[in-house]
């Protein structure tokens, strides 16, 4: 551990990048090769009643909550300096760009991460979507649609320190309120979260039995922890910009990515989020390849082009409106025990169902 943060430390930008291309790439050959989709899940219990992948989905946040605090008691990350901890909770933010996410991600044809990930499986489609994705997250961002989004939504934050909260997280929170002790606190409600999503997970026999789905739910968490650990061990106080803790997330480096490729010249050296994106682009590349399903794929038709264009569209404002997606938020952020998080992770699987429900009378409709 001591060598790699050397290593992360002293070699500076090229490692870190070089480190986040190597876990997107694992990120991305286990979704690639398990067919993991957090959309996907919410259609299979939609439309079959099938409960399987999105049992995986819980297993990941699982994983990552365990061994985030894991680290987090070894002294390798303290999350606190993470974007998700602060004691402002955007409810309003959360709400409405998870409600926003969700739905978006039902037309675009799955969420960012799977889009990422098709597009290493030759599907131009999820390119077309991935680009428009990012454009209209930086339009949120700081664009066009910035003074809209300062204006509508920071009025319904919370301010939590009223209520003698350091952060949102769930333990200061609990603490709080019962008058226990902080680490204490954080303690219980990671071990009390993490049992009650195996349990939910391990009851069916089917997905007990699932060596692949159990396999993959637990790759899928660690990745996360493992985003924490590199960017946490590269952190240098004395750094003139040090590294911001963070994992996977994949709104913002869509866009992140569009300006790297836009201003390379400028700054050969892409930041963790990009080189991360990348690494899954890669990683699913790798994956088809294996599997021999590569195929390029384009729009069926100009209704199918419409109805990805406005999901990618969603999808970005959304993305950003939430602080994150179905991996930076509901894996990621998760992991950190933000209230935030956890409410705009049940917003997106409200909203993957209300745009499920839409998009079947759509269909009926013709």
């Amino acid at each position: 551990m001591e060598q790699l943060a050397a290593w992360l430390v002293e070699s500076g930008p090229s490692a870190l990048a070089w480190s986040g291309f190597a876990l997107g790439a694992v990120f991305g050959f286990t979704v690639q090769k398990s067919n993991f989709c957090s959309m996907g899940s919410l259609s299979d219990i939609h439309n079959f009643g099938d409960w399987k992948r999105f049992r995986v989905w819980m297993l990941a946040i699982a994983v990552a909550i365990a061994s985030t605090f894991v680290l987090q008691s070894m002294g390798v990350i303290d999350v606190g300096r993470s974007m998700y901890l602060p004691a402002v909770l955007p409810l309003g933010g959360a709400i409405v760009g998870g409600l926003v996410f969700g739905f978006g991600m039902v037309f675009g044809g799955g969420c960012a991460t799977r889009n990422l990930v098709r597009v290493g499986a030759g599907d131009l489609r999820s390119l077309v979507v991935l680009l428009f994705m990012g454009l209209f997250a930086y339009m949120t961002i700081g664009g066009i649609l910035g003074p809209w989004r300062v204006a509508l939504l920071d009025p319904l934050s919370v301010d939590l320190s009223a209520s003698g909260a350091a952060t949102q997280g769930v333990g200061d929170l609990l603490a709080a309120v019962t008058g226990t002790e902080a680490a204490m606190a954080t303690k219980a409600a990671a071990a009390l979260i993490v049992v009650a999503l195996l349990a939910f997970c391990f009851k069916d026999a089917a997905f007990r039995s699932s060596g692949d789905s159990v396999l993959t739910g637990m790759l899928l968490g660690l990745c996360i922890a493992a985003g924490w650990m590199l960017t946490g061990l590269a952190f240098d106080e004395l750094a003139s910009e040090p590294v911001a803790l963070q994992s996977l997330t994949f709104v913002r480096p869509a866009g992140d990515t569009l300006d790297w490729l836009m201003r390379y010249t400028a700054a050969p050296i892409p930041d963790f989020g990009v080189a991360s994106a990348l690494g899954v682009i890669a990683g699913a590349f790798a994956g088809a390849i294996a599997s021999r399903r590569f195929t390029l794929a384009g729009f069926a038709d100009r209704a199918d082009l419409t109805r990805n264009l406005a999901g990618a569209a969603l999808m970005g404002i959304g993305g950003v409106l939430a602080l994150g997606c179905t991996i930076g938020q509901g894996m990621t952020g998760v992991s950190t025990l933000a209230l935030g998080s956890f409410i705009a992770l049940g917003a997106i699987i409200v909203g993957g169902f209300i745009g499920l429900r839409v998009f079947e009378r759509l269909l009926e409709a013709g």
